[in-house]
Parts: C-alpha cells; structure tokens; sequence
C-alpha cells in the first residue's frame, strides 16, 4: 500500500506556480489576485477560506477577503459579485459555498462572470469541460486528476467508479476520467439508491468516494491493489481532539489501505489539493489562457 500525500505534492505545485510568479512580475506583468466573499461565520468555510489566503502568499498571489453577514441579502451579494466582476484588478474569485439558506445558490453562481470563476461551477465552464474544451476545472476534480498523474498512476482503459453525482465533485470527476485527454477510463457512477453499487466498487480499479457519507466505503466493496481516492471531509466528534471534532472520510480507511495498491488520507490527501487547484486556475486567469481578458 502507497499512500498519496496531497499535502507534499500542492506544497511542490505551490513552488511550482510561485516561481512562474516571479518571472510574470519581473517581465512587467501584474501579480495574480484571487478574491473571496464568505458570507456568515459557518466554522468549515472560515477554516477553508483562511487557507487560501494562506496558499496565495505561498504562490505570491495578491489576495482579497469580502466578509458579509449571514443576514446579507441576496441583492447585497449580487451587488458585490458585479463589483468583482467589473474589478480589472482581480483575475479570479469565489463565493465560499454553502450560503445562507435565504439566498439562492444557483443565481449567485450564474451572476459570476465565467471568465473570472476559478472554482469551475459557472454553467459555461460546466459545460466547457463537460465537452473537453479549455476552460476553468472544478477545483476538486482537478485536484484528484492532478494527483492521479503526478504519482504515475494508470488511468486509460481502467475500470473507475466514482460515488456521489454532485454538480462541484461527483458529475465533473466522472466527466473527466471519462475523457480521453484526462482519465481515459470506463466510468460508473453510483450514488446511494444504486442498488448494485457494492458490485460495481468490487469490479473497479479505481473508487473516487465523494458520497459525504463517514466511513461509507469498507474493505469488501474493495478489490486487491485497487486505487481509492477518499474525497470525504465529515466533521465528526472527538473528545480527544482539542477542537472536539476530527475530519473523517468516506472510507473505513485502517479496513481498506491493506488492500489497496494506493489510497489517500483524509485529512491530507484531496484537500491540499484542492485549494492548490484553486491557485492553478487562478494563474491561468491571470494569464488569459481560457478566455481573453476584457
């Protein structure tokens, strides 16, 4: 068994994108600015989005934090993401999901401009990707696809199950191991009213487990030297943790890393690479690579 660290290898991609930087800077380009609105105080979004700051500095990007009250109204945000949008300053940014219950998700989202969506959710990146065509990934799924590639790991013509079909992790990540650019596998999704879902998982050479469902997966739904991909981040309770809570994942993962030939951590394998995903199409807008810059 191999685990794959996602922490060392965004920590070597972040070096990567911080040396490009530097030449942008010293060729008389602009530094990258990747902006963030948080609206409210939920405890995961705070966490998150304070990492990214974080991983800009590392990158030498210039960073930017819009706070807004749970209250805010959805005119309010719709407000601000017009200032973003028209901001010729900022490269790229994110509104921190989930949002106040008030406020309709799908309308802030299509209120981004597409050029300028980093995270990869807007409809015309959506479906951009869905048709191999460039554009900015779904940070997660890229995270995975990155990781797949920088450890070697055979994707074309391989058997792959991804479980869980949402529109930021589960649709996007069967789309791209399907693609022959990308994964090149044979892709299966389940969910949790498949109903020969443990037999699908037995049959794969690689499970993506994105069900947000703690320790979902367990060593018989898994074959010997399968790769398993956990994207799960559950908070669950942990007295002996000093915030009373630990990250838990989408699989039973001390049961299935025997049998596996690689598998992730959770905490420490997708997540770092998701925000290093985040910085990857932050640089290329910056850079104008998917659309010209207005």
């Amino acid at each position: 068994m191999k685990l794959i660290d996602g922490k060392m290898t965004a920590a070597a991609i972040k070096e990567e994108i911080k040396a490009e930087v530097d030449q942008m800077i010293a060729s008389g380009m602009k530094r990258p600015h990747l902006a963030a609105v948080l609206v409210g105080h939920d405890g995961g979004s705070e966490a998150y989005v304070k990492n990214k700051v974080i991983a800009c500095e590392k990158c030498g990007f210039k960073s930017s934090l819009i706070r807004m009250e749970a209250d805010t109204s959805e005119e309010q945000l719709l407000a601000c993401i017009k200032q973003l949008n028209e901001d010729d300053d900022v490269d790229g940014f994110i509104v921190q999901l989930p949002l106040p219950k008030h406020i309709d998700e799908q309308h802030v989202i299509n209120t981004i401009d597409y050029r300028k969506d980093v995270d990869g959710i807007h409809p015309m990146n959506a479906g951009r990707m869905a048709l191999g065509l460039p554009s900015f990934i779904s940070a997660t799924p890229l995270g995975i696809i990155t990781l797949l590639q920088r450890y070697n790991i055979p994707t074309s013509g391989k058997k792959c199950v991804v479980l869980g079909r949402s529109n930021i992790v589960g649709k996007p990540m069967a789309q791209l191991m399907l693609q022959k650019q990308h994964g090149d596998a044979t892709v299966t999704i389940c969910h949790s009213h498949s109903k020969t879902l443990k037999e699908e998982c037995r049959q794969a050479d690689i499970i993506i487990a994105a069900i947000g469902r703690p320790n979902f997966v367990t060593a018989d739904m898994v074959k010997e030297g399968a790769v398993v991909i956990d994207v799960g981040t559950t908070r669950v309770e942990d007295p002996e943790s000093k915030s009373g809570y630990r990250l838990n994942g989408d699989v039973k993962f001390d049961e299935v890393a025997p049998k596996c030939e690689y598998i992730t951590p959770v905490p420490g394998g997708v997540g770092p690479m998701t925000i290093c995903s985040l910085m990857k199409n932050t640089l290329a807008a910056a850079k104008g690579e998917f659309y010209a810059k207005s």
